[in-house]
Formats: structure tokens, C-alpha cells, sequence
């Protein structure tokens, strides 16, 4: 089965069992619903499948707990590990949204097909997602994820068409 990464456990929190949780998730409060299914890994490997008790939003975290292990002394030793949904409990997206995974790793080309570098992360600061790409002995490249500049997700191809407007690359 494959599992796919919607967040890292970054610390506990109190000692009701709390875990400060980094999202890398696009559908947080969907993932992290209590009574929800997460899977911890660490180093990759499967440790622990748990469910959501509670879930609630602090600072730039998620705050999460988890059934059967609300005390900080159960908790304390999954800090720094992953945590993961299954294939399964991904939903069908609408046409043109995509989940972050079919995205990293695709190749940026511009509209000409010049290849420009590869998707590396996806950033989440405000009214738009912002796409890093990582070019060969050039700084990162950050594409806004609006129509004027993504002209084309191809999945199959393993590519994105990007319009490089004029700016963009400074």
C-alpha cells in the first residue's frame, strides 16, 4: 500500500498526550478530523497506526492527540516522526486541483520547452500556492500558482507549462 506524508510531529505539547504537528497537508482539517486513521513512520519504516481524539489550530501548528494515548509519556517518543495517510483515504479531486504529491517532482518547462528545473516543495502563504523549483547552478525558483503563469499540468508527461512573466526570474 502506499502512504503518502500530510504532516510531521515536531514536539509534544503539555502533558495530556499533545503533539505539535507541522502540516504538509493542502486539506488539513479534513486529514486531522477526529476519528480520523494516521500512520506514524519513522525513517520510513510503519511504527504506529493511530486515531485522531482531538484537533485544533495553534500558532502556525496543528495541535493533535491521539486515542488510547493522551499522556506525554506515551507520546514523548514518536517526536520527529512522520505522519502519513493511506492511498485510500484520498479523495477524487475536481479537474485542475491536484494534491501536493503529484506535483513535487514534476518537471517546470517554460512554454517554449525549455526545461527550467524541478517542483521541490509547495509553499502555502496566502491567497495562492507558490511552487519552488530547483534549477541546476541557479537560486530557487518561486511560480505563483495562477492562470497567467501555470498554463499546463500534464501528470503523465511529468511535467508543468509555465509562462514566465516577466519578474519572475530576477
Amino acid at each position: 500500500m502506499n502512504y503518502y506524508q500530510v504532516g510531521k510531529i515536531i514536539n509534544t505539547h503539555g502533558i495530556r498526550g499533545e503533539v505539535r504537528v507541522l502540516s504538509t497537508s493542502d486539506f488539513t482539517d479534513e486529514r486531522f478530523m477526529p476519528g480520523n486513521t494516521l500512520y506514524l513512520f519513522d525513517k520510513g519504516e510503519l511504527v504506529k497506526e493511530v486515531i485522531v481524539k482531538t484537533h485544533r489550530k495553534h500558532k502556525q501548528f496543528d495541535l493533535l492527540s491521539f486515542e488510547k494515548l493522551e499522556d506525554i509519556n506515551l507520546i514523548e517518543g514518536f517526536k520527529g516522526f512522520d505522519i502519513k495517510i493511506s492511498e485510500d483515504q484520498q479523495q477524487d479531486l475536481e479537474d485542475g486541483s491536484y494534491y501536493y504529491h503529484q506535483i513535487i517532482g514534476l518537471d517546470a518547462v517554460t512554454l517554449d520547452g525549455e526545461k527550467i528545473g524541478k517542483i521541490s516543495e509547495i509553499l502555502a502563504p496566502g491567497a495562492n500556492d507558490v511552487w519552488v523549483v530547483k534549477r541546476k547552478g541557479k537560486k530557487e525558483l518561486l511560480l505563483p500558482v495562477i492562470d497567467d503563469v501555470i498554463k499546463k499540468v500534464d501528470l503523465e508527461q511529468g511535467l508543468v507549462v509555465v509562462d514566465l512573466l516577466e519578474g519572475l526570474d530576477d
